[in-house]
């Protein structure tokens, strides 16, 4: 198919911007121009002072002004809402600190590396350790006259916090309203220094973190990381980042935490839903075109910025057990040469795109690991034991050996109580390890006053302090924020309402599907055939199984009228279950089994209806599920990762013919599990040797493996079967030609 961007129309710039401040609406009026002093001064002096504006409205104090953007002389949008702004020569800009007089860091006309160092210059310590800290933020939860955030907000005014994590997942309008009160509340401070929003990513089904569906005034609904890695379409990833990006802009939000370059080594592993799968090499290229897509070539005030995760890589467990807890604590490496050989490779891709920063994961390198080639911290200990983000060894393998040019970000607590190797120090002396060490900004944390007592007692130099500051400041000021941080609460709602974006959107949930077993060609279910076709259709997850299967039926039969829907086996010919198991990563209990523990009440339940009628099984694979139990009965089976039900009906119905390839190998059993290498990928020379689960037809479940309806070995008896199917093509080669090889 055509190339996604060529289809995509060229948006049209900013919409004029029309919102009154305390109402969320900020009222983007025409320039008011003041007088120039003088025709022949080199340096013609105008100012706009928004207190000498009409107030816009009932509980209205501030009106927002706006001078649009001139290509022909440079001039960026410009912005204010709660400060005046400078006219010299025709040109406008922000008086952030509001003395009526251009400092160097107002001036968008000095390169950004002198206006940093001037806005440095200016700061207090207080207002160098609040930039330093980045934590939740929640809008309030009753707005009074729409306001969503208190004029004196502790983050922002006394602790004076600049990075904040917003969580939640209203429609954009909302969102759009909130980020602008945020800027409001920022720019009246000392300096103006605005705020950069961050979020988790919000495209995409998630079981812990930020999670998306279908809904009018949200984000475009994708397929999760691994629907994208079973795609192989790294052109669709670019495509889809800057797709999110215009998203994300439009409502303000600035920053992602994510995506995550962690390699899925360890099937155990909760987080492997937010992963690209086990192939360093299709994971490099997929982190890559994410990261160019949000952020384009360079960062600028079009993009959003990305803070890859979780170096050196999170997918090396042991047992599967999370950092966030203390039996979780280290990464272990028991294979030669694997942290470079496989977990690297993303983080190196993610560098050569250009990435703003990088987030470091909790855990310490365990000294029982096989040598990993890196310098020793001493002569008889390999590592450092203490977490990533405090480990100086680690982050200056980053910086000095990779190139890493950006900031890095701790990991939410990582730099407080989930310290590891560090819980004996004091919040100074953990700050201060961890900034000493290379940490930019630490999460998880509101309270500055760590940061000042380790400058003020020694432990920290201001110095390394204005390091950090500097990086931090640089992605603001690249990013625009300091000519306009405003948005349009409106013009947010028109971008997620573009039906090109969800047509695209539609299109990667399609790819993202793979055919593990086609039984008899039982698939597709095509029109010729359909009339004569009764589908029972059930719903296997947690929660309220029994609503959401009737929510998946009406579903069905909006999308697909021919598809008649019964609601007994006895009346069925054939029968749709859709397996959706999870696991948090907040249980502590890594698992991957299929059955109540995993939210499946009726794992028999499965099994009859597939040994009553043929039936069609998917499985959501957010981890590598055993699947031993609901596989054999099946009369044909589908992966899928975060995906549209209507994607699914799609291939079913021979609407789409599936691509779609496994982007982990799927275990055998419980034994393959105990027996496997965590910190190799599946198809490691070093891996255990009967890892992959095989099917009857002896078809093997391994890294890359899928069919589709014109290739591929297709052939089994379902239990209920009378006889074994022998399609056309039966006997031609039973995998893609790229199955199986980690390069493809």
């Amino acid at each position: 198919m055509a190339s996604i961007s060529s289809r995509i129309r060229k948006r049209s710039s900013k919409l004029k911007k029309t919102l009154l401040t305390s109402t969320l609406a900020f009222s983007l009026l025409v320039p008011v121009m003041a007088p120039q002093v003088s025709a022949n001064s080199n340096e013609d002096l105008g100012y706009v002072d928004p207190s000498t504006g009409t107030p816009g409205g009932s509980g209205a104090d501030t009106i927002t002004y706006r001078i649009p953007a001139n290509p022909d002389t440079g001039q960026p949008e410009i912005e204010a809402a709660k400060k005046g702004v400078i006219t010299i020569n025709g040109k406008h800009f922000r008086d952030a600190n509001g003395n009526r007089v251009l400092d160097v860091y107002e001036d968008w006309r000095l390169p950004v590396e002198q206006r940093v160092a001037d806005l440095v210059s200016k700061m207090t310590l207080a207002e160098k350790a609040g930039l330093m800290l980045i934590n939740t933020h929640t809008p309030l939860a009753d707005p009074e006259d729409g306001k969503y955030v208190k004029d004196d907000d502790r983050l922002l005014v006394a602790n004076k916090m600049r990075y904040v994590i917003f969580r939640q997942t209203p429609t954009m309008d909302v969102i759009a309203k909130y980020t602008n009160q945020l800027q409001a509340i920022a720019e009246q401070s000392r300096l103006g220094i605005p705020v950069v929003v961050t979020s988790n990513p919000r495209n995409h089904a998630s079981t812990d973190y930020t999670n998306n569906s279908e809904g009018s005034g949200l984000h475009t609904f994708w397929p999760g990381p691994l629907g994208f890695a079973a795609a192989r379409d790294a052109e669709a990833v670019k495509e889809f980042g800057q797709i999110a990006a215009e998203e994300w802009r439009a409502a303000g939000i600035r920053k992602v935490y994510g995506y995550t370059a962690d390699i899925a080594t360890d099937p155990l592993w909760a987080r492997i839903e937010d992963t690209f799968g086990e192939d360093p090499e299709l994971a490099s290229e997929m982190i890559y075109n994410v990261i160019t897509g949000f952020q384009g070539e360079e960062l600028g005030e079009d993009s959003v910025s990305i803070t890859v995760k979780h170096f050196p890589g999170g997918g090396a467990r042991d047992k599967g057990l999370d950092p966030h807890f203390p039996e979780g604590q280290f990464n272990p490496y028991p294979t030669e040469g694997s942290l470079l050989k496989y977990h690297i490779p993303p983080f190196e891709a993610a560098i050569k795109a250009g990435v703003a920063s990088v987030m470091p994961y909790y855990a310490y390198p365990s000294n029982e690991s096989a040598d990993q080639g890196l310098p020793w911290y001493s002569e008889d200990q390999q590592f450092e034991e203490v977490g990533f983000t405090l480990n100086k060894g680690i982050l200056d393998f980053l910086r000095n050996d990779l190139g890493f040019k950006g900031y890095v970000n701790s990991d939410t607590g990582a730099v407080g109580r989930n310290a590891w190797g560090a819980e004996h120090l004091s919040d100074a002396e953990k700050v201060a390890k961890a900034i000493n060490a290379g940490t930019d900004i630490i999460s998880g944390s509101s309270n500055p006053q760590p940061i000042i007592d380790a400058v003020n007692s020694g432990l920290l130099s201001e110095k390394v302090v204005d390091r950090s500051v500097t990086l931090l400041l640089t992605e603001m000021m690249n990013l625009g924020l300091f000519e306009d941080p405003y948005v349009d609460p409106e013009e947010a709602l028109e971008v997620v309402a573009n039906q090109e974006s969800q047509v695209l959107a539609d299109e990667a949930h399609l790819k993202s599907i793979v055919l593990l077993r086609n039984d008899k060609n039982i698939l597709p279910l095509k029109d010729a055939t359909i009339d004569k076709v009764k589908l029972y259709v059930e719903l296997f997850t947690g929660g309220d199984a029994e609503a959401q299967s009737e929510g998946l039926k009406e579903q069905i039969k909006q999308h697909d009228s021919q598809i008649e829907i019964v609601d007994s086996l006895d009346e069925a010919t054939h029968a749709f279950v859709w397996v959706k198991p999870a696991q948090s990563n907040w249980d502590n209990d890594p698992r991957i089994t299929i059955g109540p523990e995993t939210g499946i009440a009726n794992v028999d339940r499965i099994v009859e209806i597939q040994k009553a009628v043929p039936t069609i099984t998917a499985v959501n694979f957010i981890s590598p599920w055993l699947i031993d139990q609901i596989e054999p009965n099946a009369a044909a089976v589908l992966a899928t990762y975060g995906t549209k039900p209507e994607a699914i009906i799609d291939v079913i119905r021979g609407k789409f013919n599936p691509i779609g390839t496994l982007p982990f190998a799927i275990p055998a059993n419980e034994e393959a599990v105990e027996n496997e290498v965590g910190d190799v990928p599946s198809f490691a020379p070093e891996e255990y040797a009967d890892y992959s689960y095989v099917n009857k037809s002896g078809d093997k479940y391994e890294y890359g493996f899928g069919l589709s309806y014109n290739q591929g070995k297709a052939v089994g008896k379902p239990d209920h079967a009378g006889q074994t199917g022998k399609p056309a093509h039966a006997g031609q080669q039973g995998k893609p030609a790229d199955a199986g090889n980690p390069s493809k």
